[in-house]
């Protein structure tokens, strides 16, 4: 593992103004996402978003990625290139990953939006399980713990919930969160469930910030890379879910920065309380 990046406070404070923009990318896209869309619209919608916001695409020739954001469809778990040919359905499930920079300060989130009705109800909860062990996982991250509890946080979190129709829920194995900062992955690499082989990794403490993104299927957690070099599938063809938040560790506590209230809401709810926001 190398250095982990500490923030100062105005440094949080920019990346609070990228998560914003990330915040504002999720809404128009998610508003987007009706079926006879292409994930090109989406993708373009997001372009405008991050032009009228003066922020650059973090993910826009990121290791050749060719498009501002990943829209990654049913099976699809990560990395999605948006396109022309892939149009949403009525019953889809997307997971949109968006990112932007504000004046070398990143932000990074995604979400999983219903397209069109009907929804199968092990789909509402594969989705409702996912963002709410995300939200676990953010509420560990509190001064004196260790890489490993958000990690053990989120796994908890998934292994309690039943699953509909019996089985276990995939947390899938081979991708997971970041640190986050002055790029968009940096150590310390987080891992959504607990191995004793990567120890307790780093302390928490004020200045760290962390991507922190649990990916859930309904069956496998075994994945595998489409020829594109880019989309990542679940190998059994299960569809499944992604969340992700951008997390600062402030002295006051955690500030999800890529979250409108900065969390307050959700943490509030886990008997948490969000730092106070440096923009409000």
């Amino acid at each position: 593992m190398g250095m982990v990046e500490i923030k100062t406070p105005e440094q949080i404070a920019k990346m609070r103004e990228a998560g914003l923009v990330v915040a504002a990318v999720h809404a128009a896209t998610a508003e987007a996402a009706v079926p006879g869309a292409t994930t090109k619209d989406l993708d373009q919608i997001a372009r405008k978003v991050l032009a009228d916001h003066g922020a650059k695409p973090n993910f826009l020739g990121y290791g050749g990625f060719p498009a501002t954001i990943c829209t990654s469809v049913n099976e699809v778990v990560v990395h999605g290139i948006p396109d022309d040919e892939t149009v949403l359905k009525d019953g889809d499930i997307i997971s949109v990953d968006a990112g932007a920079i504000i004046d070398g300060w990143h932000g990074d989130a995604a979400f999983t939006a219903f397209v069109g009705s009907g929804h199968a109800p092990e789909l509402v909860e594969l989705s409702r399980v996912t963002e709410e062990s995300m939200w676990a996982g953010i509420a560990a991250m509190r001064g004196g713990n260790r890489l490993v509890d958000v990690s053990r946080a989120i796994e908890t979190y998934v292994r309690r919930q039943p699953r509909p129709g019996g089985g276990k829920y995939g947390i899938i194995e081979e991708y997971g969160g970041h640190g986050i900062g002055s790029q968009m992955h940096m150590d310390p690499h987080l891992l959504n469930y607990v191995t004793r082989k990567r120890g307790k990794g780093p302390r928490l403490v004020p200045g760290l910030c962390l991507a922190i993104e649990p990916m859930i299927s309904l069956g496998t957690a075994k994945t595998k890379v489409l020829a594109d070099e880019w989309t990542v599938v679940t190998t059994d063809g299960s569809w499944s879910s992604h969340w992700e938040h951008s997390v600062a560790l402030t002295e006051e506590g955690p500030l999800v920065l890529t979250a409108p209230d900065g969390g307050r809401a959700r943490l509030a709810e886990l008997g948490v309380t969000a730092a106070p926001d440096p923009l409000a």
